[in-house]
């Protein structure tokens, strides 16, 4: 589609979803308040008219009572919030449903019990929005049954991981990877950017976390790369410093050499300068690449440095001077001068 019809569709959509004329009220579920969909239901919530309702649920109870409470106590209004029993409790009534969960079960698990539940019709087709970071091949499984359980277009599964970490998703501006049909595009994009700044139309579903493991993969080999070379410069006599500003003027830059140097004292917003508090976990690291090592199996991709890489980061975090911190403190795993 060219850029200036994307366009003309955007703004068509959100005049129909913003417009002061009269309108339907909007129901909306959030499912999963981990560190990332705390914040972002936070903001949903908090960007909504005060007509809608958002009904939020996770399996710790008290946090779900806890962003409530907070909802509620804000001055400057937003939707009215409600605290679920279970999943499908909350989506039951949803015209929108958004779900950020940890792991490929958890998240089949949840569709699995909201379609189970026997969803009542809605005046249109519902939305699901999966946050999640998983395979691909897992989140297609899902949007299958969501087929088969809402047929004839009475329901929408669309994938849309995200990147920024918890600093992005309490400040809202995170970025999606959506992965859905065009039709379905401008829907999803008016959910998504208020509790985000961008969103990435990647293709269809699946798209969005196919190219979120790729750039993921991606990321986890260039942070070892850069933890290597940093500890390498400075045994070599070099100044920290003085290296990373030629490497970020120079063919190796990176965002792990840029922005999140592993060495304390180079980047001051880094983790390493807080004892690599913060940040990306090294576990979650683990996580995503194990599944973009799945993804590449499944797709028949070469991966040649991902074992290996893999065996970095596990090593790294069964020791307890690099467990759960940002996944930076490789360098401190490697014996880098701290």
């Amino acid at each position: 589609m060219r850029p200036n019809a994307r366009l003309c569709r955007q703004l068509l959509a959100q005049r129909r979803a913003f417009s002061s004329t009269a309108r339907r009220l909007d129901n909306y579920a959030f499912i999963g308040l981990g560190q990332m969909g705390y914040q972002m239901a936070r903001n949903l919530q908090s960007k909504l008219p005060p007509s809608d309702s958002v009904r939020i649920y996770d399996i710790n109870r008290g946090a779900a009572e806890k962003l409530a409470q907070e909802m509620s106590a804000q001055q400057a209004g937003g939707a009215s919030v409600h605290v679920a029993d279970s999943a499908a409790d909350a989506s039951r009534e949803a015209d929108t449903v958004v779900t950020c969960l940890p792991e490929p079960q958890h998240v089949k698990a949840t569709y699995e019990s909201i379609l189970k539940s026997g969803l009542p019709a809605r005046p249109g087709p519902r939305l699901f929005i999966d946050c999640s970071t998983i395979d691909p091949t897992s989140s297609r499984e899902v949007a299958a049954a969501v087929d088969k359980a809402l047929p004839n277009g009475q329901g929408h599964f669309v994938d849309a991981p995200m990147s920024g970490g918890v600093v992005g998703a309490t400040a809202g501006t995170l970025t999606f990877m959506l992965g859905c049909p065009e039709s379905l595009v401008a829907r999803s994009e008016i959910v998504l950017q208020r509790m985000g700044k961008r969103v990435l139309h990647c293709g269809p579903q699946g798209a969005g976390l196919a190219a979120k493991l790729a750039n993921n993969y991606l990321l986890a080999i260039e942070n070892i790369a850069t933890a290597e070379a940093m500890n390498l410069g400075a045994r070599w006599g070099l100044d920290p410093k003085v290296l990373a500003s030629v490497i970020n003027v120079s063919t190796g830059k990176c965002w792990p050499s840029e922005v999140n140097n592993p060495v304390p004292g180079v980047v001051e917003t880094a983790p390493a300068n807080r004892d690599y508090s913060g940040g990306f976990g090294i576990g979650l690291m683990r996580k995503d690449l194990r599944l973009a090592i799945l993804a590449a199996k499944e797709a028949d991709a070469k991966l040649v440095l991902a074992d290996k890489a893999s065996e970095v980061y596990e090593t790294a975090e069964s020791e307890e001077r690099c467990k759960g911190r940002d996944f930076s403190v490789v360098y401190r795993w490697l014996g880098g001068k701290e």
